[in-house]
This record gives structure tokens, C-alpha cells and sequence, in this order.
């Protein structure tokens, strides 16, 4: 048998930690590990610029428990391509391994094609960052990152292999250690904490509970929604905590939530952060007490101190919860102070009736969003959302239903605008019995829009439907009430005809004018086989109109 690579090392590691694909664009700092990946059947998915590896990687975490997303980037500026893209996966806390090339170790300082610290660039904006200066150590290197990805409150990991490292050779495999990987284990809530909720909770008249990102990562989505049941606490979603609480649910609302809060006198923060989103717990009364849930202990009572911290994986959290109201007799029911909010939903939604039913052209930005709701009711296949763009998926926040667990992405609190086709191209190729949709605004679709050759490539049908007002409209609005309608620089874009680009990466385009023309092109769009692009000119509102704000 010939020698045996680095490049197979590290594939053979890769397999065994649950890498089930790789995202990168080529590079030769690290093309041996596409030889091994051949090898291991790991396919290979080549993208257009490096953000969107590190992008594609992050939404395979995603919708993917136990199986880590993976993205290879090339060195030097492939790395520095990558940062956002990890950046966005640190603020998300999607555990992710990012394996970046570096000119040979041999040369170390030397001034090598493309050398630079990019561990140390990286390590602010990772749970793990270093490097691996051992031919035969690569997997045990790969299973540091791994396990520190995943364990805790996950996160991305960057582990540096220089090219004569990764191009150096062994004898055979046996020569070679291969850790074992296991689950990660979950942490048990103390009891008393447990109690000490639920004394407060037994006080308690105007309840509220929030699902945030650490419920989705804590697989927590059946023990709350049992807890739930139980107590019908009104209950709102954040983050990744989208569809963890089924559509429909008796206890899910979504527009009254400011008052909600505003009246609360409890608010139980599962997997939520105290961060902007909440105005840094300024949202919640002064008088109210808080009860925050999480899976470290690093992450309790951030910006606004909690009343009880219950720490460990949420879903144990509740079940804890659950056993100790069944164990000593404790009934909740909030259900009438949860019909008293039913009301401010319905009035909320009926003052956007107007908008849902424009005949306008161009088109309301509502009523895209109600297009596309009555689009996807009718259509007889699961399909994953995707949000990418400001105003736009602000207005598709108040329309579109969420399809359930794991079936909304968006980019999360960086607010990385981009995420759409990457995105995407993680979720059809991990889930092709599945429609993937991406929400874009034009602004957003400049960024990554080019990887819709990628999908081409793959033969992967993801159809996106653009809300094209011609602007970066979320930051038009307040620059013109700032500074004047007649002073606004660098927010104005073209109502470009992107359909038309679309098409020529071998696509298929749309492009609508008229409300009633934007249903029709879904179903020509579903129907293609093909990538494709819906293209919706829309109303401008650069100084008046949508109150949006970034969906996150």
C-alpha cells in the first residue's frame, strides 16, 4: 500500500466525527483533503467565495443534530474570506469546524505564498482556535475541534494545518490514532432551582415565557412544549427558537409580545439572551421577576440580574420542571390571562388587512409576504424558510408562518446580510425531500447572489422570491429623517432585473410588476427543477411607509 497522505487523515477524522459534507473553494494549500474526502465518500460542495463555505457549514449544524458542519478554506485570504462567516456561527453558537490551509511549517516565517497568524485572527471569534504541526495528529487535532465546538454552549472551532503537514505521509492507517467520538452529555438542572421557579410561578398572574436560540442547540422543543401544555403561558419565539413551539399552538403568539412584557410580572427567559433584541432586559418591567434558563451558567443574568438561574440542557431543565409539578401536586393555568391577549393579536393583524390585500403596483411589501403565505399553503411539499434581507423579512415576520422545528433560518444576532444561498445549498443538500425558500431583499441577494451557479452546479432547486424596492430601504428611512430626503448617499440601489442573471447561471427567472402575477411565478419557479429567482418589484418607501426592523 502507498503512503497515506494527511489530506486521508483528516478525511477519515472528518467521517468519524459525523461530517457528512464539506463546504470550501479550492485551494492548494488544501486539496489534500478533497483526495481524502473522495476516498471516504464525504461529497464535496465548491462554492464562489469562501463566506459562503463557512455560511453553508453553519446552517448544516443547523438542521443537522450530531452532525457537525464542516467548511476548508484555502490560506491567507481564503481564511480571511471565511471570518464573517464564522463570526456570524459565534454569535448564532452554531458548532461548526473550519480547517484552514497554511503555507508549510518548514517556512515559518519565512514569507511563504499567502502565511499569516490566522489562529490567532480567529480565536476571538471561536471557542477553539490552533494549529496542527504533526502529520499524524491531524485526527486527534480534528477531534479537539470537534469536541469543543459542541460541548457547552456550542460554537465554531479553526484548526490550521500548514501544507507540508497536511501533504506529509504515515505507512498505513494503524499507525495513527483515531479518537472516539461520542455525544455530547447533557448537564441536569439543580432541584432546587427547579423549585425555586415554580414557587414563583405559583405567585404569578401575568406570566410570560420566551423560546430563544439555546432551546433549538438543547433539542429542548418536546419537554417545553409538554410544560406548556401544562400551564399556558403565553409564549413568544426568537432566534433559532423559530418553530420549536408547533404553528398553531394554543400558547404561541406573535404580535402582541410589547404587551405582553409590558404587563408581565414574570418573564422566563429559555435559551433567550438579555441582548438588543430585549433592549438588554430594559423590556421587561422593573417589578417583574425573571426566571432565565440556559445551558451555561456564563450565560445567566447578562445585562439584568435573574430572580432564578436554572442552568443545564433546557429540555432537562423542563422535564425536571414537568416531574417536580406531578411529584408535588403543583397545577398552573394561565390560560385567562392568555385569552386576554388573544384580542391585541387579532386587532394587530387586522390593521395590516389593508396592505395584505393592495392592488398596488409596484407591489406592497405586505402583500408579496401574503402571496407567498397563500402560496405555501397549497403547496403539497415540507419547505424550509430562509430569511436574508432587512425590511423585507421584517414584513414576512408578521405574514409567514413559521412551518415548524427547524423549518426558519436567518442569520441571527451578527444580522449578516448574505446568508440566503448558502444557506440554502446546506439545507437541499441535507434535506432533498424538502423545498428550501429564501426571503430576499435586493440588498442582501449583491452579497452571495452568485452562488445561485453553485446551486446550478449541484443541481439543487432552491427558489428565492426578491422584494426588490431598489434601496437599502432599512437604512434609507433613517437617513433621510436624520439628515433630509435630499442628503441620501449610499442607499439607493437599481430595480436590476436579477431574474435575468439567474437565468444566465442557468436558472429560471421571474419577474412580477402586479400582485396577481406573484403566485402564478412560485408555481412556475417550483415547478422548474431548477434554481430560481422571483423578481418583485416593489413600492418604494425610502421616507415613509414599513416600520420594519432586522429579523432576528
Amino acid at each position: 500500500m502507498s503512503a497515506i497522505h494527511g489530506g486521508k487523515l483528516a478525511a477519515r477524522a472528518l467521517k468519524q466525527a459525523g461530517v457528512e459534507c464539506v463546504f470550501t473553494l479550492c485551494g492548494g494549500h488544501v486539496m489534500a483533503i478533497y483526495d481524502g474526502c473522495m476516498d471516504e465518500g464525504i461529497p464535496v460542495i465548491d462554492v464562489r467565495h469562501e463566506q459562503a463555505a463557512v455560511h453553508a457549514a453553519d446552517a448544516w449544524s443547523r438542521l443537522n443534530p450530531g452532525s457537525i458542519g464542516c467548511a476548508v478554506l484555502t490560506a491567507g485570504p481564503g481564511v480571511t474570506d471565511g471570518v464573517t462567516g464564522v463570526a456570524n456561527a459565534w454569535r448564532a453558537n452554531s458548532p461548526i469546524l473550519v480547517i484552514g490551509g497554511q503555507g508549510p511549517f518548514s517556512a515559518a516565517r519565512k514569507g511563504s505564498l499567502q502565511e499569516m497568524d490566522c489562529v490567532s485572527m480567529m480565536r476571538p471569534i471561536t471557542k477553539w482556535s490552533d494549529a496542527c504541526y504533526d502529520t499524524k495528529r491531524i485526527p486527534d487535532y480534528i477531534e479537539m475541534g470537534v469536541r469543543h465546538a459542541t460541548s457547552g454552549n456550542p460554537g465554531p472551532s479553526f484548526l490550521e494545518i500548514p501544507m507540508d503537514v497536511l501533504m506529509g505521509t504515515v505507512a498505513n492507517f494503524e499507525d495513527v490514532r483515531f479518537p472516539t467520538y461520542r455525544p455530547t452529555p447533557q448537564m441536569l438542572p439543580d432541584e432546587d432551582d427547579c423549585r425555586k421557579a415554580l414557587e414563583i410561578l405559583s405567585k404569578a398572574k401575568r406570566p410570560v415565557l420566551m423560546a430563544g436560540t439555546s432551546v433549538k442547540w438543547s433539542n429542548a422543543s418536546g419537554p417545553l412544549n409538554d410544560f406548556l401544555a401544562r400551564t399556558n403561558i403565553p409564549t413568544y419565539v426568537n432566534g433559532m427558537g423559530r418553530g420549536t413551539v408547533p404553528p398553531g399552538s394554543n400558547y404561541l403568539l406573535n404580535r402582541s409580545r410589547r404587551d405582553a412584557m409590558k404587563n408581565c410580572d414574570v418573564f422566563i427567559c429559555a435559551g433567550v439572551l438579555l441582548d438588543f433584541r430585549l433592549s438588554f432586559g430594559n423590556s421587561i418591567p422593573k417589578g417583574a421577576k425573571i426566571i432565565q434558563l440556559d445551558i451555561d451558567n456564563t450565560l445567566i443574568g447578562t445585562n439584568r440580574s435573574a430572580d432564578v438561574g436554572i442552568v443545564g440542557n433546557i429540555g432537562s431543565s423542563f422535564n425536571s420542571i414537568v416531574k417536580m409539578m406531578d411529584r408535588e401536586k403543583i397545577s398552573l393555568n394561565f390560560s385567562g390571562w392568555l385569552d386576554e391577549l388573544k384580542p391585541i393579536e387579532a386587532k394587530l393583524e387586522a390593521e395590516n388587512e389593508k396592505s395584505l390585500n393592495s392592488d398596488e403596483s409596484p407591489v406592497d411589501p405586505l402583500r408579496m409576504c401574503r402571496e407567498v403565505r397563500d402560496f405555501l399553503g397549497s403547496y403539497d411539499k415540507e419547505v424550509i424558510l430562509i430569511g436574508d434581507g432587512g425590511d423585507i423579512v421584517a414584513q414576512a415576520s408578521k405574514v409567514l408562518p413559521i412551518p415548524g422545528e427547524n423549518g426558519w433560518m436567518d442569520p441571527g444576532p451578527l444580522g449578516t446580510l448574505g446568508v440566503g444561498m448558502p444557506f440554502a445549498l446546506a439545507a437541499q443538500a441535507s434535506k432533498p425531500d424538502k423545498r428550501v425558500l429564501i426571503i430576499y431583499g435586493d440588498g442582501s441577494f449583491g452579497l452571495n447572489g452568485f452562488e445561485y451557479d453553485t446551486a446550478v452546479r449541484f443541481n439543487l432547486p432552491i427558489v428565492g422570491i426578491m422584494g426588490n424596492d431598489a434601496a437599502w430601504g432599512q437604512m434609507a428611512r433613517p437617513q433621510a429623517s436624520t439628515y433630509g430626503a435630499n442628503r441620501m448617499i449610499a442607499t439607493t440601489l437599481n430595480y436590476t432585473r436579477y431574474d435575468k442573471i439567474v437565468e444566465a447561471m442557468g436558472g429560471h427567472g421571474e419577474y412580477c410588476e402586479r400582485p396577481e402575477e406573484i403566485r402564478p411565478a412560485l408555481t412556475r419557479a417550483f415547478a422548474s427543477g431548477k434554481p430560481a429567482l422571483v423578481n418583485v418589484k416593489l413600492r418604494q418607501d425610502l421616507t415613509t411607509g414599513m416600520k420594519g426592523s432586522t429579523y432576528v
